[in-house]
């Protein structure tokens, strides 16, 4: 007898993203990670880049330090504040250690000098998908979490708030004016609804969603 499989939804595949002025650059990168099965988009500024519509999918992006129009490092400042997430790559033909710094400081990935060793590009790559995809996951979880709160209504939202202060089914039956059997059955409903093994979980549930 033919067993059914389960299967789940396979991960989008990842797209390398490529900022560089460089023509000759781009096609070098984008041909090399062709050879490795890599998806590429290259553009020859943040201007094209930002213009372009992006696919949600799991993604890095390499970035040229230096370009016409706006540079690489003042884009990465930027970043957070149109919501672009993706891990950085920096490559350069003119960085110096004080560049390099800035950039780990704010998050890159790794920062390149031209030339440099195709696998040590490759790796990078590597490393930022990964990240991307960690974050992903845990975006995911997040939004998850907000829709299993925004199920509460508000006399179990009350319980939470009591129970996260460390009081009693009592005492917060007494905060509240209600019996103690309707604070157990709230309480009920509230770790059905969050999905909540324990009180130890939902008060951890309810950290990270105030901490998000």
């Amino acid at each position: 007898m033919n067993q059914r499989r389960s299967s789940t939804p396979a991960e989008p595949a990842p797209l390398v993203h490529l900022i560089d002025d460089d023509r000759s650059v781009r096609a070098a990168l984008e041909d090399l990670l062709a050879s490795v099965g890599l998806r590429v988009r290259a553009f020859g500024s943040v201007s094209e880049f930002l213009g372009a519509p992006r696919e949600d999918v799991p993604g890095c992006l390499i970035l040229d330090v230096r370009m016409p129009g706006q540079s690489g490092m003042d884009f990465h400042r930027q970043m957070g504040e149109l919501d672009i997430h993706l891990p950085v790559i920096f490559i350069t033909g003119h960085g110096d250690i004080a560049m390099g710094v800035e950039a780990m400081k704010n998050g890159a990935v790794e920062f390149l000098t031209k030339p440099f060793r195709d696998q040590d590009l490759l790796d990078a790559i590597q490393q930022g998908i990964e990240r991307d995809r960690q974050r992903r996951r845990e975006e995911g979880a997040i939004d998850e979490l907000r829709q299993r709160w925004a199920s509460l209504n508000a006399g179990e939202l009350a319980v939470v708030q009591g129970v996260v202060r460390g009081r009693l089914n009592k005492q917060i039956a007494a905060d509240l004016g209600v019996s103690e059997i309707t604070v157990k059955v709230r309480r009920a409903q509230v770790m059905r609804k969050m999905q909540a093994r324990t009180l130890v979980d939902l008060v951890r549930m309810y950290d990270r969603l105030q901490a998000s």
